[in-house]
Protein backbone atom coordinates (compact mmCIF):
# COMPACT_ATOMS: atom_id res chain seq x y z
CA UNK A 1 0.00 0.00 0.00
CA UNK A 2 1.30 3.47 -0.52
CA UNK A 3 2.37 5.00 2.39
CA UNK A 4 1.13 8.74 0.86
CA UNK A 5 -2.28 7.04 0.13
CA UNK A 6 -2.66 6.11 3.62
CA UNK A 7 -4.27 9.08 5.32
CA UNK A 8 -6.85 9.50 8.15
CA UNK A 9 -9.15 11.12 5.33
CA UNK A 10 -8.68 8.38 2.53
CA UNK A 11 -9.83 5.96 5.41
CA UNK A 12 -13.15 8.24 6.07
CA UNK A 13 -13.77 8.46 2.25
CA UNK A 14 -13.37 4.39 2.10
CA UNK A 15 -15.81 4.00 5.05
CA UNK A 16 -18.24 6.21 3.46
CA UNK A 17 -18.25 3.88 0.33
CA UNK A 18 -18.50 1.00 2.15
CA UNK A 19 -21.55 2.20 3.47
CA UNK A 20 -23.05 2.02 -0.06
CA UNK A 21 -25.77 -0.61 -0.85
CA UNK A 22 -26.83 -0.72 -4.33
CA UNK A 23 -25.77 0.74 -7.71
CA UNK A 24 -28.39 3.59 -7.65
CA UNK A 25 -26.62 4.51 -3.87
CA UNK A 26 -23.09 4.60 -6.05
CA UNK A 27 -24.42 7.07 -8.60
CA UNK A 28 -26.05 9.61 -6.14
CA UNK A 29 -22.57 9.17 -3.84
CA UNK A 30 -20.30 9.25 -6.95
CA UNK A 31 -21.76 11.87 -9.02
CA UNK A 32 -21.71 14.40 -5.85
CA UNK A 33 -18.08 13.83 -5.12
CA UNK A 34 -16.26 13.25 -8.72
CA UNK A 35 -16.40 15.46 -11.66
CA UNK A 36 -18.14 13.65 -14.54
CA UNK A 37 -14.54 13.39 -16.01
CA UNK A 38 -13.53 11.89 -13.47
CA UNK A 39 -16.01 8.76 -13.03
CA UNK A 40 -15.58 8.49 -16.54
CA UNK A 41 -12.02 8.10 -16.13
CA UNK A 42 -12.24 5.66 -13.06
CA UNK A 43 -14.62 3.84 -15.37
CA UNK A 44 -12.48 3.54 -18.33
CA UNK A 45 -9.71 2.30 -16.71
CA UNK A 46 -11.15 -0.52 -15.09
CA UNK A 47 -12.57 -1.70 -19.00
CA UNK A 48 -9.39 -1.37 -19.97
CA UNK A 49 -8.39 -3.76 -17.26
CA UNK A 50 -11.05 -6.33 -17.88
CA UNK A 51 -10.26 -5.94 -21.33
CA UNK A 52 -6.55 -6.72 -20.78
CA UNK A 53 -7.16 -9.45 -18.66
CA UNK A 54 -9.18 -10.73 -21.31
CA UNK A 55 -5.93 -11.01 -23.62
CA UNK A 56 -7.49 -7.66 -26.25
CA UNK A 57 -4.69 -6.26 -28.02
CA UNK A 58 -4.00 -2.58 -27.28
CA UNK A 59 -5.32 -1.48 -30.50
CA UNK A 60 -8.69 -3.28 -29.57
CA UNK A 61 -8.76 -1.93 -26.23
CA UNK A 62 -8.19 1.86 -27.84
CA UNK A 63 -11.14 1.25 -29.70
CA UNK A 64 -13.69 -0.08 -27.54
CA UNK A 65 -12.88 2.24 -24.76
CA UNK A 66 -11.20 5.68 -26.40
CA UNK A 67 -8.45 5.17 -23.60
CA UNK A 68 -5.23 6.35 -24.86
CA UNK A 69 -2.01 3.70 -25.38
CA UNK A 70 -0.58 5.78 -22.35
CA UNK A 71 -3.55 5.00 -20.27
CA UNK A 72 -3.97 1.61 -21.72
CA UNK A 73 -0.02 0.82 -20.19
CA UNK A 74 -0.80 2.25 -16.86
CA UNK A 75 -3.59 -0.08 -16.39
CA UNK A 76 -1.26 -2.89 -17.48
CA UNK A 77 1.39 -1.88 -15.18
CA UNK A 78 -0.81 -1.81 -12.48
CA UNK A 79 -2.12 -4.96 -13.44
CA UNK A 80 1.77 -6.55 -13.51
CA UNK A 81 3.36 -5.08 -10.98
CA UNK A 82 0.49 -3.18 -8.52
CA UNK A 83 -1.09 -4.59 -5.73
CA UNK A 84 -3.74 -6.57 -7.21
CA UNK A 85 -6.49 -5.12 -6.93
CA UNK A 86 -7.99 -5.36 -9.60
CA UNK A 87 -7.92 -9.32 -9.73
CA UNK A 88 -9.32 -9.21 -6.06
CA UNK A 89 -12.25 -7.52 -7.51
CA UNK A 90 -12.34 -9.61 -10.59
CA UNK A 91 -12.08 -12.97 -8.79
CA UNK A 92 -15.04 -11.98 -6.60
CA UNK A 93 -17.30 -10.44 -9.03
CA UNK A 94 -16.65 -13.90 -10.60
CA UNK A 95 -17.55 -15.77 -8.26
CA UNK A 96 -20.40 -13.91 -7.36
CA UNK A 97 -21.89 -14.94 -10.74
CA UNK A 98 -21.38 -18.42 -9.87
Amino acid sequence: MNKKLKTEAVDHLFQAILTLQNPEECYTFFEDVCTVNELLSLSQRYEVAKMLREKRTYLEIAEKTGASTATISRVNRSLNYGNDGYDMVFSRLKEKER
